[in-house]
């Protein structure tokens, strides 16, 4: 009887695979369909808790993502905006102009480009958006478990993997 021996890596041998190891391209599509099958209806429910409480802020999940992209990065242009969303020019457009017609958003002169204003947020638009921050926060504040910082950072990281598949699909 022949005996192999493993290395001796300092950790106790499981049985389990060793997960700090890239996983082959067969055995990771598998693993990334349950990553889609997770993050569909957490979208959806996300989506529709906001809403619900559109009533409340007044934004909808349209014109929420643009002053929260706004909030994030500064005046943008819509083109760009929707490129940063993977939305088409004419869908932000529309959430746009909703959001200016509630004096959330304003445009201004764009030096780079005469044609192509820049959208940035007003006062009341920064108040609204932090408004619906911060009841946010306060849900995803109950999520707590054992989750690490690592933990959110390999989520991150994963998504963006996922997410640079996809850079080459036309969302106009």
């Amino acid at each position: 009887m022949t005996h192999t021996s493993k290395p001796d890596t300092g950790k106790p041998d499981t049985g389990q695979p060793d997960d700090s190891k890239p996983l082959p391209p067969d055995d990771l599509a598998p693993r990334l369909y349950e990553v889609f099958a997770v993050l569909g209806p957490l979208y959806r429910r996300v989506s529709r808790k906001v809403e619900l409480n559109e009533p409340i802020e007044g934004l909808s999940i349209g014109v929420r993502a643009v002053l929260d992209l706004l909030r994030a990065q500064g005046p943008l242009t819509v083109p760009q905006m929707g490129r940063a969303q993977a939305l088409s020019r004419q869908f932000v457009q529309r959430m746009v102009n909703e959001a200016a017609a509630h004096g959330l958003v304003e445009a201004v002169a764009n030096p780079a480009h005469q044609r192509s204003s820049l959208i940035r947020l007003t006062d009341d638009g920064r108040t609204a958006i932090d408004a619906v921050i911060t009841r946010e926060s306060a849900l995803l504040k109950r999520v707590g478990g054992d989750l690490t910082g690592a933990d959110v950072e390999r989520c991150v990281r994963v998504l963006t993997r996922m997410l640079e598949v996809f850079e080459d699909v036309d969302v106009n």
